[in-house]
């Protein structure tokens, strides 16, 4: 029982004991029940005659997962916040839209244009670290990041492209999403 107390105190708050024990030699030790409290994933796990370098494993693959969601919420939120400012632009000098409204918020931009154009919904899925699409003439579709632009993997033409396309043919002035953040082409 003081051996259970004394190792699960050095393993689970000592990152020191951690490296330690992770290397080859020390993995394979085996006790009953030992209760590890792993605070980076924020609950308790069982382990039996399991590895103590999963543990130390996890803790770091969950920092991991946490930088990669901070820099996607970056990439995200930039690229929702620079398509409103443009969809406000181009809203703005098209005078043959009967009261279109934009709308941003939650990761949430909403492009009503009204009849017969319809609306777009663009979204952000923080689970997958996808953006979502809703349109009215193309349908749904999902956009992974690539590190420069937003692309839908099923016929490699990103969120920026097919807005351009399709807005263009709604709005009486020529449309250019490239402009945008996060667009894939680089602005000199």
């Amino acid at each position: 029982m003081f051996l259970k107390i004394i190792l699960r105190s050095l393993v689970s708050k000592n990152e020191f004991f951690t490296k330690i024990f992770s290397k080859q030699k020390y993995c394979s030790i085996s006790y009953n029940k030992l209760l590890f409290s792993n605070q980076s994933l924020q609950r308790e796990t069982k382990f039996k005659h399991q590895d103590i370098r999963q543990s130390y494993l996890l803790k770091h693959f969950s920092a991991l997962n946490n930088q990669n969601e901070i820099e996607f919420m970056h990439a995200c939120n930039e690229t929702l916040e620079s398509l409103c400012e443009y969809f406000e632009e181009i809203v703005e000098n098209s005078p043959q839209l009967d009261n279109p409204d934009i709308t941003f918020s939650d990761g949430v931009l909403t492009l009503q244009l009204g009849p017969p154009y319809g609306t777009y919904v663009i979204n952000r899925q923080t689970p997958n670290k996808q953006i979502w699409l809703s349109s009215p003439k193309s349908g749904p579709k999902r956009y992974d990041f690539d590190g420069t632009k937003w692309i839908y993997k099923h016929d490699d033409v990103s969120l920026h492209e097919l807005l351009t396309i399709e807005l263009s043919t709604i709005f009486s002035i020529e449309v250019n999403f490239s402009k945008c953040v996060f667009s894939g082409y680089i602005q000199t």
